[in-house]
């Protein structure tokens, strides 16, 4: 597959988080396109609608406000027009149970967000090359299951 650039939606009701992840792209060597939703509703609408461009992958906070991360993965997990995309849940800090949840939930990849922004660059690249190598060779997404941090 010879893809230009990764095609990502941001999904975070803190618009400091927004431009920060948005900075972190820009500084990347792959190439990414981000489209940004600040609520799980607005988000959820988007990707229900039959016209909606479907990316690559989405990072959403997992606690995005107006409908829950939970509740965003439940529907993306049973809407196979969404089956291919990547989904990556960050929070500040979660206890263990609940990150077992995100991923029983459907989610493909956990970030504890580091509360600086060198560590938070690092993991953001790692994410969006390991999905760029995933994108770009095939990779079965049933066993592209991640914890990080």
């Amino acid at each position: 597959m010879n893809k230009e650039y990764l095609n990502v939606i941001l999904a975070d009701d803190d618009e400091g988080n927004i431009i920060l992840f948005k900075n972190i792209f820009k500084d990347l060597k792959i190439a990414v396109k981000v489209q940004s939703f600040q609520n799980g509703k607005d988000l959820m609408e988007y990707l229900n609608n039959a016209e909606a461009f479907i990316p690559e992958m989405i990072m959403m906070n997992y606690t995005i406000s107006q409908k829950s991360s939970l509740e965003c993965l439940e529907e993306i997990k049973i809407d196979l027009r969404l089956s291919n995309m990547i989904t990556a849940i960050y929070s500040d800090s979660l206890p263990e149970e609940d990150i077992e949840r995100i991923l029983v939930k459907g989610a493909n990849i956990y970030i504890k967000k580091p509360d600086n922004y060198k560590d938070l660059k690092r993991v953001v690249s790692d994410v969006i090359t390991l999905n760029w190598q995933y994108q770009t060779s095939g990779l079965n997404k049933d066993n592209f299951i991640l914890k990080i941090g």
